[in-house]
């Protein structure tokens, strides 16, 4: 990330849509996720749905979309990570770009390293389901 809290976009995923949209899980840790403008439509479509509800999932839906932001790369393929989120997420000179299938999660590298699961974490019997 340089000086002003910009992030180069890998070209791969820049070239799944023209916005994206920057989203703060808290539950989820301290990264950020952000989606293709596409996908990002599947999630409110998903939020109306849920909305619903009640009362309760009225207010869920709120948290989620008031710490969303709708990001537009530059000429060079940067996105501008707003200050408040940089901030939650810990995010300052060093970035890591994590691909997750249909998102990118930004992280701060030690955060992320320090995230992984001892040993295999569970993920033999992962494997085996999507390998076979």
């Amino acid at each position: 990330m340089d000086e002003k809290g910009r992030v180069s976009l890998p070209s791969a995923f820049r070239r799944e849509a023209d916005a994206f949209v920057l989203v703060h899980l808290p539950w989820e840790g301290p990264y950020l996720t952000l989606l293709p403008e596409g996908k990002w439509a599947e999630v409110q479509e998903r939020l109306l749905e849920y909305r619903k509800q009640g009362r309760e999932a009225w207010n869920q839906v709120r948290f989620i979309v008031s710490r969303a932001v709708e990001l537009n790369p530059d000429k060079q393929g940067r996105i501008l990570i707003p200050a408040n989120l940089q901030g939650v997420a810990g995010l300052s000179g060093s970035v890591l770009l994590n691909g997750n299938l249909d998102r990118v999660e930004l992280w701060n590298p030690d955060t992320f390293r320090g995230s992984a699961p001892d040993g295999d974490g569970g993920q033999e019997e992962v494997w085996y389901r999507v390998w076979g």
